[in-house]
């Protein structure tokens, strides 16, 4: 039993750790297309924000993933063994759909990915009622939400940070603004890390809760949050340029200025979210946060036919990751009868 946690907690650093991979463009893409920082020095300004968030970004999420999806006692009440079938083939099944759409080169969401995964296994093995719906509801309607507000807050910064610099010098302006834009990465990749990683944080105590020490109230442990914080970050350092090409140059067309105001809008709103312990996708919100800071140009300074790819990745991604892991989930328990 102790090793079969140890390998499915395994797994779940691993997920985290391609999370951070296939998010690095979140926190990099608009840094990197502005010039202000080289790839390799964004990547690891990124991952160290990621990390520190272990320190002050709350567990707020990681409970409503532990117990906001799945009825946690319920699946506690199946035994060790369906737990652990459960959680692997989530982890499967989201796994699966990031390195997918890394591949295509499309920022989908891996925290919906996360989702999906627990709600396909969640009813193949305890049926709706084994779900709570105001959880996955709350989910799902941020799927729309975040990007909005991410875009209407990109929007916003973008015209208030213009009308407070219209009297200077657009050399000036665009110095001024490559300095910000460390400030403004810092601050999206500290709620990317933040958010995201809390998410596996919460994936793990169900692991740790729901097996070998079911005995105890629920909870997460400070060595988890660490765990999960180090892998995101690591996955980060690693980063995934395909997405970085498709959110920093096919958007829209950034400068520093527009780089800080999406960075900020996106990273406010993720900030604000976890800590309401909304579990929402930084992927959706930093992608409506360009588009925010490049409606302001106009809607043709926005490359609609790319945005529309995003959107349909974002369709797929609960459903598919969910078939996945309902798919895994059917094989693995054929496996555990066979045996």
């Amino acid at each position: 039993m102790i090793f079969a946690v140890i390998v499915l907690i395994a797994v779940a650093l691993f997920f985290d750790f391609i999370n951070g991979f296939h998010d690095a463009a979140n926190s990099i893409a608009t840094i990197v297309s502005t010039r202000v920082l080289s790839p390799g020095w964004a990547v690891a300004w990124a991952a160290f924000f990621n990390f520190i968030a272990a320190f002050g970004g709350g567990v707020k999420v990681a409970d409503t993933m532990g117990r906001g999806v799945i009825e946690f006692e319920m699946l506690r009440a199946q035994g060790p063994e369906i737990v652990l079938s459960v959680l692997f083939a989530a982890l499967i099944g989201a796994i699966a759909w990031n390195l997918l759409t890394w591949w295509w080169g499309l920022p989908s969401s891996s925290s919906h990915a996360l989702t999906g995964g627990l709600v396909g296994t969640a009813l193949c093995a305890l049926g709706p009622h084994g779900l709570v719906s105001s959880g996955v509801l709350k989910i799902a309607l941020f799927i729309v939400l975040s990007p909005l507000i991410g875009m209407f807050l990109g929007a916003a910064m973008t015209i208030l940070t213009a009308w407070i610099v219209r009297h200077q010098t657009p050399a000036r302006v665009d110095r001024w603004f490559r300095r910000l834009q460390l400030v403004s990465a810092a601050i999206f990749s500290y709620s990317h890390g933040s958010n995201d990683a809390q998410k596996v944080m919460g994936i793990i105590a169900i692991v740790l809760y729901g097996t070998i020490w079911s005995g105890r109230p629920f909870g997460v442990p400070f060595w988890v949050v660490l765990l999960c914080q180090a892998a995101i970050a690591m996955g980060t350092l690693f980063g995934g340029w395909r997405i970085v090409r498709t959110m920093g140059h096919s958007l829209t067309k950034l400068l520093p200025i527009g780089g800080f105001c999406a960075e900020t809008g996106g990273g406010v709103t993720i900030l604000a979210l976890a800590h309401a312990g909304i579990p929402v996708s930084t992927t959706h919100t930093i992608t409506g946060a360009i588009v925010g800071v490049g409606l302001t140009r106009g809607s043709r300074a926005v490359q609609w036919g790319v945005a529309g790819r995003i959107v349909w990745a974002w369709v797929f991604t609960i459903p598919a990751s969910g078939l996945v892991a309902a798919a895994v989930y059917g094989v693995v328990r054929a496996i555990a009868h066979a045996l």
